[in-house]
């Protein structure tokens, strides 16, 4: 499936035209090449039994669909909510900064601004290629070395620190979450099955024998285009850091300004 998300990562309008305009164009002329080798009368007399069949096939496939969507669309929304906590915990670890001798809190400062732009500038474009930024590992490897090496002569101060690695583990764990969501969020084996049940599914309306074929056509585009454009957003946001819906690290730059605009 690596080449429909290949196509997702196009310009917008292109991926529009290759995966929802031009193949329910192609599909719309289904009914017509059935026509060309099987008559409209032979198939006519089962368009009763047929649209039963049609109706189970459509219900069983839309759940699929429709299960898939909502799975895709709850995860995206998790990748999000990750790179948020992230940026919060990180916002967190520079206010309780100020608490620490005035030396340490400076070099905590610029080891969080350090990381921050790392995961900007390192981490991101590595995760719209399905990998992990090496230089972000290392500083964050940095900040745990410089929490930990902090003193904690009183109370006060292991109080600081405690509260430290607490956030300092939130920004781990956020990091790693986005990172496992980054390469994509629906097993192949989902989506096999789903492009093949949008082919039985489209595929099964060229059995219809209505008199009118204009008609059929037009009626079989119409749910080409339905199926088309449900599959694009589950595949559009299925690797929520690359593609047309990509995730950007608004919150990050956002941390970054106000670290900058205070002078850390």
């Amino acid at each position: 499936m690596s080449f429909m998300f290949g196509i997702v990562a196009q310009p917008f309008w292109l991926s529009l035209l290759l995966l929802i305009v031009l193949p329910s164009f192609i599909v719309s002329f289904g009914p017509w090449v059935v026509r060309r080798f099987i008559p409209v009368e032979s198939i006519a007399d089962n368009n009763e039994v047929a649209g039963f069949k049609f109706a189970t096939l459509g219900v069983i496939y839309a759940v699929l669909l429709g299960l898939a969507v909502i799975s895709v669309w709850e995860k995206y929304s998790e990748a999000e909510s990750a790179a948020t906590e992230e940026a919060a915990a990180l916002a967190s670890i520079d206010r309780l900064s100020n608490g620490l001798i005035a030396d340490e809190g400076q070099i905590l400062r610029e080891s969080i601004i350090r990381y921050v732009r790392t995961v900007i500038d390192d981490d991101w474009p590595a995760m719209a290629r399905g990998d992990d930024g090496e230089k972000t590992h290392e500083a964050l490897e940095n900040l745990y070395t410089v929490v930990l090496g902090l003193t904690t002569a009183d109370q006060r101060s292991a109080t600081i620190l405690e509260a430290l690695l607490t956030q300092l583990n939130y920004v781990t764990e956020s990091r790693r979450e986005r990172l496992d969501l980054a390469d994509g969020i629906l097993p192949s084996v989902v989506w096999l099955v789903l492009f093949a049940g949008a082919a039985v599914t489209i595929g099964f309306t060229f059995f219809f024998g209505l008199d009118n074929l204009s008609v059929q056509m037009l009626m079989t585009g119409m749910l080409a285009l339905l199926i088309s454009l449900s599959l694009f957003v589950a595949l559009s946001i299925d690797h929520p850091f690359s593609g047309p819906s990509t995730i950007r690290p608004v919150a990050m730059e956002r941390v970054l300004h106000d670290f900058t605009e205070r002078g850390g």
